[in-house]
Order: C-alpha cells, then sequence, then structure tokens
C-alpha cells in the first residue's frame, strides 16, 4: 500500500514561491476542498477528480501549496 508521506507527517514540505520568494505551505490533498465531506470519502475514488488523469497509476498524491507572501496558490504532484 502506497502512502502520501505529507498526507502522513512523515515529510515536511519545503519550497518557496516562484513568484514573490516566500515560503510555501502545505494546505493537504486538493480532493479535500470539494466539499464538507470529500475529506472522509475514499483516496483512490477521489483521485479519479484530483485534476491528475494517472494520479492512481502514477502514485501520486495531489496537494495544494499557499505562499505566506503573495497568497498564490500552488498544485503540486507528491511520489507516495
Amino acid at each position: 500500500m502506497d502512502i502520501c508521506p505529507l498526507c502522513n507527517g512523515l515529510e515536511e514540505y519545503v519550497a518557496t514561491c516562484d513568484f514573490c520568494g516566500k515560503q510555501l505551505i502545505d494546505q493537504g490533498r486538493v480532493t479535500d476542498f470539494l466539499d464538507n465531506y470529500s475529506a472522509y470519502m475514499d483516496i483512490n475514488l477521489l483521485k479519479q477528480v484530483d485534476g491528475e488523469l494517472e494520479s492512481v497509476k502514477n502514485h501520486t498524491c495531489i496537494h495544494l501549496v499557499l505562499c505566506t507572501g503573495c497568497q498564490a496558490e500552488h498544485i503540486i504532484s507528491v511520489k507516495e
């Protein structure tokens, strides 16, 4: 079974914004923002609508990261 190191607290996301150079903060899986209950749904089912066509096949978890400076949102792919 593959697990996302960010979702499970095994790693911390460290990166800077391409626009302003400030720190980016992981906000979690993009599918957690679909509605109030999406965080409780089956992960592989939600991967069908996460914006990456082959996230199940490629074992990736799609996360939203937010810039602490300019508030820009970025989508990243994390290897499970």
